[in-house]
C-alpha cells in the first residue's frame, strides 16, 4: 500500500539505498517498471506444503447460499470474513446475519472505530469468541488467522482486482479447503469492467495466481506514468502490447545513440489512401475488445493464405463479411505489397495515382523505367521520384481495386 510518494521518500534517505519489494499483486506501474527492465524482477511461485487453493465463487446476493456457506464454516469449527465496500453498507448486512443466520456470533469492524475498540474486536476474533468478523477492507492485509477459511464479499463488484486478490488472501492460510463467494447485486446489472474482474478473479484460482493476476489488471487499467506519480491508466489509450513495443523501440534507440552507432529501423507502415471505408463494423462484431484483437491479427496477416484463413473465420463467426470488412482485408493485402515494393505511400484520386517511394528508392529501378517507358500512355516518373499514374476511378471501390493492380506491378518489378 506504499504509494509513490512514499516510495521516493524512503530512497531519498540514502545516496546508494537498495530497494526490495515484495508484493503479492504489484500495482500496474510497478509491474510495467518490471516488464520493461526498468527493475529486476523474481517470482515466488512455490506454494507452502499443504497449501490448497482458495474456491472462488461469483454469485449475485442470495440468502440461502451465504446462510448455507456461514453455517458449515461455523459447524467445521472455523470462523469467516464478511467485507463490505462501504460503512454505510454495515447495518444491512448486520441486519442479514442477525435475521437469517441468527446461529453465528459476529462482531463488527471499521476505520473510524477507535484504535483500542478495533483492538479488542480483532483480539476478540482471533481468540475465537465470534464466528464472523463483519468489516470494511480494514482486514485487506496484514491479518493471519489459520481457522478463518470462508470470506463473502458484499457489492464485489465495487472493489479492484488487486485488492479481492489481497482480500481473498486473508482465507486458505492453514491447510484446510478454503471459500470465496463474491457476491453482486441481485436487482441491478454490473458494470462490463466490473464482470470483467470478476471473471479474472474466478478463472485465476490456482495457488500462485498474483503475477498473472497483475498482469490483467495492468492490461485493464494501464500502467500509469513510469515518471510521475500516477499509478494507473495512460497506458490503456493505447494497450499494453503497443505501448511495450513504442517503449522497447524507444529503449534500443537511446542505447543505440549512446554507443554512437545507428539508430534502429524502428519499422515502417506505408499509407494508402484511396477514400475506401475500411473497418470492422460494430454492428457486424460489437464487443470492442473482440474487435481491437481482430483489428491487431489483421496488421499481420500480409500473407495471402493468413488473410483467407481470418476472412473464413469471421464468416464462421460473425456471418458473411460486410462490404467494410472485405475492402480492410483487401487494404492489408496492398500494404503487404507495399513493404516489398518499398511503397510508403499511394494516393489514389477519380483521375488518377501518385507513388511515393519510401527514401526515394526503388529495388529495380532499371525494371521501373522499362516499364513507365512501355505504359507511356498512362505511367510516368515525376522529377521528385514519384511515380504517376492516370485512370479513371470514379468509386472508392474502383479505387481500391486500382491501388490493388498498380501495387502488383511494382512488386512484380522488385521482385
Amino acid at each position: 500500500h506504499f504509494g509513490v510518494k512514499h516510495k521516493e521518500k524512503l530512497k531519498e534517505l540514502r545516496a546508494d539505498v537498495h530497494m526490495l519489494t515484495l508484493t503479492a499483486t504489484p500495482i500496474p506501474r510497478t509491474l510495467q517498471m518490471a516488464l520493461s527492465g526498468i527493475r529486476e524482477m523474481s517470482i515466488i511461485a512455490t506454494p507452502p506444503v499443504d497449501r490448497l487453493a482458495v474456491r472462488t465463487y461469483v454469485t449475485p446476493f442470495d440468502p440461502v447460499t451465504l446462510r448455507e456457506a456461514l453455517l458449515r464454516e461455523k459447524f467445521r469449527g472455523g470462523q469467516a470474513y464478511y467485507v463490505v465496500p462501504r460503512i454505510s453498507d454495515l447495518p444491512d448486512i448486520e441486519r442479514f446475519l442477525r435475521e437469517q443466520v441468527p446461529e453465528v456470533r459476529f462482531v463488527v469492524g471499521h476505520g473510524q472505530m477507535a484504535p483500542t475498540q478495533i483492538e479488542a474486536v480483532m483480539s476478540a476474533f482471533y481468540d475465537g469468541e465470534y464466528d464472523v468478523l463483519l468489516s470494511t477492507t480494514i482486514v485487506e492485509s496484514g491479518l493471519d488467522i489459520p481457522t478463518a477459511n470462508t470470506l463473502v464479499i458484499h457489492r464485489a463488484d465495487m472493489f479492484g482486482l488487486a485488492q479481492l486478490y489481497q482480500l481473498r488472501g486473508r482465507v486458505g492460510r492453514a491447510k484446510a479447503r478454503a471459500y470465496a463467494y463474491l457476491t453482486t447485486p441481485s436487482e441491478k446489472q454490473i458494470t462490463l469492467a466490473a464482470e470483467r474482474r470478476l471473471k479474472v478473479l474466478q478463472s485465476l484460482d490456482s495457488l500462485g495466481a498474483g503475477f498473472q493476476l497483475a498482469s490483467h489488471d495492468l492490461d485493464q487499467r494501464g500502467g500509469g506514468n513510469l515518471l510521475g506519480e500516477e499509478q494507473s491508466g495512460h497506458i490503456r489509450e493505447v494497450g499494453v502490447e503497443l505501448y511495450q513495443q513504442m517503449l522497447e523501440d524507444a529503449v534500443a534507440e537511446l542505447k543505440a545513440r549512446g554507443d554512437s552507432g545507428p539508430a534502429p529501423d524502428r519499422g515502417w507502415s506505408p499509407q494508402i489512401n484511396t477514400g475506401a471505408a475500411v473497418l470492422i463494423p460494430e454492428a457486424y462484431v460489437p464487443d470492442l475488445n473482440v474487435r481491437l484483437a481482430l483489428y491487431r491479427r489483421l496488421s499481420d496477416a500480409e500473407q495471402a493464405s493468413d488473410r483467407e484463413a481470418l476472412a473464413a473465420e469471421l464468416i464462421d463467426r460473425f456471418g458473411p463479411l460486410p462490404h467494410e470488412a472485405a475492402q480492410l482485408l483487401k487494404v492489408v493485402g496492398i500494404k503487404g505489397m507495399c513493404r516489398q515494393a518499398n511503397v510508403s505511400k499511394i494516393d489514389v484520386g477519380p483521375k488518377g495515382a501518385v507513388v511515393s517511394f519510401r527514401n526515394d528508392t526503388f529495388e529495380n529501378p532499371v525494371g521501373l523505367v522499362q516499364h513507365v517507358q512501355k505504359n507511356a500512355v498512362s505511367w510516368r516518373i515525376r522529377p521528385d521520384n514519384k511515380v504517376v499514374i492516370k485512370g479513371e476511378w470514379e468509386t472508392p471501390a474502383q479505387r481500391l481495386s486500382a491501388a490493388d493492380m498498380i501495387l502488383k506491378a511494382l512488386t512484380d518489378l522488385a521482385a
